[in-house]
């Protein structure tokens, strides 16, 4: 049962701030908006209920939200918290950055959130939730209402109450739970953005679990509606946990979300956890490659760098002002580099952060050295690679080629037995003209042996495409390989409802497939599940039922769709 709603406690007179109104309020404190007088800024602070009548247990944990989110702080996409103290009248509070924004659980309910505006926010939202995760942290509960809209308009992640250290003991975990838990039946949950593992006897959250509630709550802005919530019928919190334990996530019914979006949003809140994106850096990834297939400039992941080694001095005896050389520190956060697509330059404010924060390019590449050769780029969105035009480049790799350059051609010797000066003195010889010909004939020769040269090279290296017997090779052999298998063994059956049920087999299933089916009469539209079954009807006695299905993988569709048929 759902905590009953609770008149909000008066607010505590703060030194230094004046009180202007209240914000909201949860099951264990209350959110006012004060004027802080110096500086001069508007701030949010939020009050533990109880003062002095406040059991250890709920003191301890409020000061442990305080010191996570003190810990995080400096991440943009965070809520930031100023100072934590105690009020006059024993109730705990800290002061935290005002966010004055709409919270996108108040958004998603009113309008259609933009795509470009979801993939953004997904990959900063995951920035955040990889932050915690890097200093031991989960959230337990990522969920649009607590994404809210600071000053600039970004998203930040609030409401650290209820998460857990990831290596303390699952049983302290629950037990603080039950004590601090405001948002769902005493499970320190949200039920429509937790996945299946959270309603076990015994709950393993994890890094994909907070995987899964990404995906969950991505979902709910483009859908409009939480992923397992069906109009029409029931969506109470058993009619949910029901359909979050089969993985009945309901199809989007909302024509401008692309397919390679429904795919990560799938396997983002697979059934199994190890089908899911191992973790949010991951998700965040898969998220700014749709960004690149529909052209809009990848959003930066700001991760942060956490394990700097201190410098040591060194030990040895000097004068304090010598310069000393010392190893560099390797900072071990994510071991990869800013890449510049093909399409679009990053601007400076991609490549530059005034925070203490490391970029994470949206596909790892390897850096380039200095090219002699045209230099091959990233693909395009056709997955055809591109390449700088040997005019571009300079001399092709391998042993060096001197310059040519034209010199002194000396005249043919003459044959023997020719009187000196013969050659020179014979009707039509020029001593001006000749050497000028052979020095142009020279050239010609010299320019033709440097441009095979070039060519060789170049073909050797790999660059330019050969085309064999066969042909040219094909774009979707060029970019990695054909897509899935074709599905296998249809069957239908028609129930007592009078709906028919296809069922199929993946022949080759992999981690993170989704199967997408439509009628083939074109009735209606592609529905995309995770499971291989549809269900149809109502049947009509009589008449021939079919569907095609095909398996998605990393954006590429089965080669030939199956066509399951029912006949009455």
């Amino acid at each position: 049962m759902a905590v009953a709603r609770r008149t909000p406690a008066p607010p505590p007179e703060l030194p230094g701030f004046t009180y202007e109104r209240l914000l909201g309020s949860g099951g264990f404190s209350d959110v006012y908006l004060y004027e802080q007088h110096l500086p001069r800024r508007r701030v949010a602070v939020k009050v533990l209920l109880g003062g002095d009548d406040l059991n250890e247990t709920s003191r301890q944990a409020f000061i442990g939200e305080a010191n996570v989110m003190a810990q995080m702080s400096s991440h943009p996409y965070i809520v930031t918290i100023f100072h934590a103290d105690v009020a006059s009248d024993g109730r705990p509070y800290f002061v935290m950055e005002y966010a004055p924004g709409r919270s996108l659980s108040e958004r998603y309910k009113t309008e259609w959130i933009p795509v470009e505006e979801v993939l953004r926010t997904g990959v900063r939202i995951s920035s955040a939730v990889a932050t915690a995760h890097s200093v031991g942290v989960l959230h337990r509960d990522i969920k649009p209402a607590n994404i809210l809209t600071n000053d600039f308009g970004w998203p930040a992640l609030t409401d650290f109450g209820i998460s857990s250290a990831v290596d303390d003991e699952l049983a302290d975990a629950a037990e603080g739970a039950e004590s601090t838990a405001p948002t769902s039946s005493g499970m320190g949950m949200s039920v429509p953005w937790s996945p299946p593992e959270m309603f076990d006897d015994d709950p393993q959250p994890s890094v994909r679990s907070e995987v899964f509630s990404l995906g969950a709550t991505l979902y709910t802005l483009v859908a409009g509606h939480t992923p397992f919530e069906v109009r029409g019928r029931k969506n109470g919190t058993i009619d949910l946990i029901g359909r979050i334990e089969r993985g009945e996530i309901t199809p989007i019914q909302r024509p401008d979300v692309p397919p390679a979006l429904v795919e990560v949003l799938h396997r983002a809140m697979a059934l199994r956890p190890s089908a899911r994106y191992a973790t949010a850096i991951e998700f965040a990834r898969a998220l700014q490659r749709i960004e690149l297939e529909l052209g809009y400039q990848p959003t930066a992941i700001d991760v942060p760098s956490l394990h700097v080694d201190a410098p040591t001095r060194p030990t040895t005896g000097g004068d304090d002002d010598e310069t000393s050389v010392r190893q560099m520190s390797v900072i071990q956060a994510q071991p990869t580099v800013t890449v510049l697509h093909e399409g679009g330059r990053a601007g400076t404010d991609e490549l530059t952060s005034t925070r203490n924060v490391i970029r994470v390019a949206a596909q790892q590449t390897s850096p380039i050295a200095t090219v002699r050769s045209p230099s091959p780029v990233a693909p395009d969105s056709t997955g055809e690679r591109a390449f700088t035009p040997p005019s571009a480049v300079a001399a092709p790799a391998g042993p060096s080629v001197p310059a040519a350059t034209p010199a002194r051609v000396a005249p043919p010797a003459a044959p023997p037995g020719t009187p000196p000066g013969a050659v020179t003195d014979s009707p039509g010889a020029s001593t001006e003209t000749r050497p000028a010909r052979r020095n142009l004939v020279v050239l010609i020769v010299v320019g033709i042996v440097v441009t095979l040269l070039t060519v060789t090279a170049i073909v050797g290296s790999g660059l330019l495409p050969r085309e064999s017997a066969q042909g040219p090779t094909s774009t979707s052999e060029f970019i990695g390989g054909g897509g899935p298998p074709t599905p296998t063994a249809p069957t239908s059956t028609l129930s007592e409802t009078g709906e028919i049920t296809f069922t199929w087999q993946n022949p080759d299933p992999r981690a993170g497939d989704v199967y997408f089916w439509w009628p083939t009469d074109g009735s209606g539209k592609a529905t995309s599940t995770s499971e291989t079954s549809a269900v149809v009807g109502p049947y009509t006695p009589g008449t021939t039922v079919c569907i095609s299905i095909e398996i998605r993988r990393d954006g590429k569709g089965s080669p030939e769709p199956l066509v399951n048929c029912f006949s009455g």
